[in-house]
């Protein structure tokens, strides 16, 4: 696993812990489709969330905030659609795209600075 997966999966692994610290429950992670793919999928109360995980290093000169294109979110609500497909038995809930920022340490086995969660980044009809 390259240094940049390492410091990936670590930003995903402290979105979850986040999420759960605030009553969110995760059903799936990493969800992939053929033209898209959800790092997180979580339900909280009557909300469905898909979550998009950036994970930078510390003093990186893109935060990730320009990752998150149209053409991202777009594939990200394609992906959505299809899970909805696969899993009806959340048709009831309400489709939530939050996007969460991580930064961490340059270090081979990184730590966790910052966490910045922005719930409703994103809808369907903003792209």
């Amino acid at each position: 696993m390259s240094v940049a997966d390492v410091r990936g999966k670590a930003g995903e692994n402290a979105v979850c812990g986040y999420l759960e610290e605030n009553g969110v429950r995760i059903i799936k992670r990493n969800f992939r489709v053929k033209h898209g793919e959800i790092d997180i999928i979580s339900t909280d109360g009557e909300f469905i969330i898909f979550t998009e995980v950036k994970t930078r290093k510390y003093g990186a000169y893109d935060d990730g905030t320009g990752a998150m294109t149209k053409a991202k979110m777009k594939r990200i609500i394609a992906a959505s659609e299809r899970f909805m497909e696969l899993h009806p038995e959340y048709e009831t809930l309400y489709r939530r795209f939050d996007t969460a920022y991580v930064t961490v340490t340059t270090e081979k086995y990184p730590r966790i600075l910052d966490i910045e969660y922005y719930k409703s980044d994103f809808t369907a009809m903003s792209c």
